[in-house]
């Protein structure tokens, strides 16, 4: 995910370009803005810890890029993003985008597991839309999304549906 503060720099294109130059396919990808409520249940791992308020304050303030990739080893994608703190991330993503120590400009899952899970926060877990077919896509998408009684996320799968199918 690319992060608010690096979304308002203006910094997305050469984001992604670092990480396609590392060798990783973006499989999809949306813009959006979380609410306080989807980031808090987004970074709920840290809920305990003394900066989750600040970060979930950080993570609404603003729209975010939230993609998903093609899967690689996490080691590798963690590798190419850097240390948390990026005063310590050497020729890495967040050394060079960072615009503070807490706020890093970009997210990077720390488990396959993990990855799995913030990816389909983001992008419904059957995604493979190639596979299922246009018309079957957005039939899965619309039911699931009136079972989630969650019209916005209707006209958002339909989106995401079409632009994976294409």
């Amino acid at each position: 995910m690319i992060k608010t503060d690096a979304v308002k720099d203006g910094h997305i294109g050469a984001m992604l370009a670092k990480i396609n130059e590392a060798g990783f396919t973006i499989k999809a990808m949306k813009m959006t803005k979380l609410s306080a409520e989807k980031a808090g249940q987004f970074y709920e791992v840290h809920k305990e810890r003394p900066f989750y308020g600040e970060l979930w304050d950080f993570m609404s303030s603003g729209h975010i890029v939230a993609y998903t990739r093609k899967i690689k080893r996490v080691a590798d994608f963690r590798t190419l993003i850097g240390a948390t703190d990026p005063a310590k991330a050497t020729r890495t993503i967040r050394k060079m985008f960072a615009s503070k120590s807490r706020r890093k400009a970009v997210h990077g899952s720390d488990s396959d597991e993990n990855a799995m899970i913030e990816g389909s926060f983001s992008f419904l877990p059957w995604s493979n839309f190639k596979a299922l077919g246009l018309s079957q896509a957005i039939s899965n998408c619309l039911l699931a999304c009136l079972i989630q009684n969650d019209l916005k996320q209707i006209a958002d799968s339909i989106q995401l549906s079409v632009f994976h199918y294409l």
